[in-house]
């Protein structure tokens, strides 16, 4: 027999001897766990055009990994000691705290003396003098004041007010205030007692209640009716506000107005709205307690009171004067 005849047979031969032997020599193994994963078969991949796609409907949030958690983690939670990294922290102090003395007390609570502490006087005052001031109008010039004060604590004060106007030499009204005051909010107080009108050729007395305070905003406001002899009423309210062109720059309008019950020619007083009065004042405060002023004033008087005035029903003056309080 030739040899190209007897190679094939033999090795078949060989083969079929040799498998039982493999087989028995590799029972205890799993070959299935060792074989590589079997590729599943795929589809060809198409190209994809990324510049026809509308990636604002795309949804970002399914094409994050699915196991990463983002959320803060609570190391409170876990356990520190099974993760190998020490004991428990102990909750008992390893000194214990000693109990505290009467001498660690006293030195921590010394004795207060009562009678070296400064307390706020229970009894202050104030004096404000709002305007004085000289004016020059159409017609004539003179002067003018406005001053208010008090005494008392933080409920119950008295109160002085009094204002007048002078006139090319000759004091044309005035007049004082004494009121009581009660607070009845931190902005308000109620005002109850008497004015006392002073004039070239006679007196007049006035019972007077009133309210007086800072309105919203910041507006200083003040409102006062007055009961006379003979049934007359009279009204009389003022508002001013500050406006703040700097920390000492301050500009301040006004606006007053007055109104009667009843005509009164010998008073010079006609019934209704008597007489308005607006004013713009530019101050400087030097300090706080004193500031000079220059401004401008419109009065005007209505009705029959303008009649009685006669030349004088409309005026509009220029005013220079000081600011001051103590």
């Amino acid at each position: 027999m030739s040899r190209s005849l007897l190679s094939p047979s033999l090795l078949a031969l060989g083969l079929a001897a040799a498998l039982p032997v493999f087989a028995q020599s590799h029972a205890g193994h799993d070959m299935a766990a060792m074989d590589p994963p079997a590729k599943t078969a795929q589809a060809p991949v198409e190209r994809v055009d990324h510049s026809k796609m509308d990636h604002s409907k795309m949804d970002h949030a399914a094409m994050e990994p699915a196991a990463m958690d983002h959320s803060p983690m609570d190391h409170s939670q876990m356990d520190h000691a099974a993760m190998g990294h020490g004991t428990p922290a102990p909750t008992e102090p390893r000194e214990p705290i000693p109990v505290p003395t009467d001498a660690d007390r006293a030195a921590a609570f010394p004795p207060i003396a009562h009678g070296a502490m400064e307390h706020a006087p229970e009894i202050n005052s104030l004096l404000l003098i709002d305007r004085l001031e000289h004016w020059d109008g159409k017609s004539s010039n003179g002067q003018a004041w406005e001053a208010s004060g008090w005494i008392g604590g933080n409920i119950n004060r008295l109160w002085l007010r009094t204002d007048g106007e002078r006139s090319e030499g000759r004091t044309e009204s005035s007049g004082v205030e004494a009121l009581y005051g009660r607070a009845i909010s931190p902005w308000w107080d109620v005002l109850v007692g008497v004015r006392q009108d002073f004039r070239p050729a006679d007196s007049r007395t006035w019972a007077a209640i009133g309210i007086q305070g800072l309105a919203p905003y910041k507006f200083e406001s003040s409102a006062t009716l007055y009961m006379g002899s003979g049934g007359q009423l009279m009204a009389k309210a003022e508002i001013e506000y500050d406006v703040l062109l700097t920390n000492r720059l301050i500009l301040q309008p006004l606006l007053e107005a007055t109104v009667a019950s009843k005509d009164e020619p010998e008073y010079g007083i006609g019934r209704g709205l008597n007489k308005v009065e607006a004013g713009l004042r530019l101050r400087y405060e030097f300090n706080r307690r004193f500031a000079p002023y220059i401004g401008i004033s419109h009065e005007r008087a209505f009705g029959d009171t303008a009649d009685y005035a006669g030349d004088h029903a409309r005026d509009t003056r220029w005013v220079a004067g000081i600011r001051m309080w103590f």
